[in-house]
């Protein structure tokens, strides 16, 4: 991947199975957003090719997809209920107001259904951004930075509705900072530096490689050293 003559991604190759979470991990540059982008088609590749159960995939591919960005996006002047019932339109819900009042009845937010966004704090904003990621049980559901402001109460709820979803079969794609996470929630990582591939595999496999060390540990081996080609 290329951005005015700065290879960003650099032969980079993994793979995600179905049914899976898998961790895309790295510092703050280190290509995990841009890599996500491209699977999103929101960024056109250089080189390479995407392919879903073999076939190259396209963004209009019927495929239900979840996303959570980091930059969070909703319609601060719209109220909380209003802005998910337009989300479960888009995405099909047959009953979008029932479905949303449901979730927000389970993140303890019903009583702000009528509330608009720009009145919430973060971390509301946040369950909000959440709810309208998920509500269309999506076959592959992407998170970047999740828990991003939650206490540990909301992230532990977020991660049992994470846990909840891929039982149901939901493959996931998580980004987070938090090794904790990586640690209770992946199947499989791959820690990104400068565009490349530092560590692929299970966490297992990952820490063993490392000599045993911690996620914690291995992440600041790899992104505290400094880089040589």
């Amino acid at each position: 991947m290329v951005f005015a003559d700065k290879t960003v991604i650099k032969d980079l190759s993994f793979d995600v199975k179905k049914g899976e979470i898998f961790g895309l991990l790295g510092s703050n540059g280190s290509g995990k957003t841009t890599t996500i982008r491209a699977l999103l088609g929101l960024y056109e590749p250089t080189g390479g090719e995407l392919l879903v159960n073999g076939k190259k995939f396209a963004p209009q591919d019927k495929i239900r997809i979840g996303y959570l960005p980091e930059e969070r996006g909703l319609y601060k002047k719209e109220s909380v209920i209003d802005t998910m019932i337009y989300f479960g339109r888009l995405r099909g819900l047959e009953n979008p107001k029932e479905w949303s009042m449901n979730y927000l009845e389970r993140v303890e937010m019903q009583d702000f259904a009528k509330t608009r966004v720009d009145k919430l704090s973060q971390g509301m904003q946040q369950k909000v951004q959440v709810g309208i990621a998920v509500m269309n049980d999506p076959e592959l559901l992407i998170l970047d930075e999740p828990t991003k402001g939650f206490d540990p109460m909301n992230r532990k709820l977020l991660m049992t509705i994470i846990e909840e979803l891929h039982k149901k079969g939901s493959t996931m794609i998580l980004i987070t900072h938090y090794m904790e996470e990586v640690e209770r929630l992946c199947d499989r990582i791959l820690l990104l530096r400068d565009g490349k591939a530092k560590a692929y595999g299970t966490v297992k496999d990952v820490r063993k490689e490392f000599g045993g060390k911690s996620l914690d540990d291995i992440f600041v081996e790899i992104y505290g050293a400094k880089e040589v080609d």
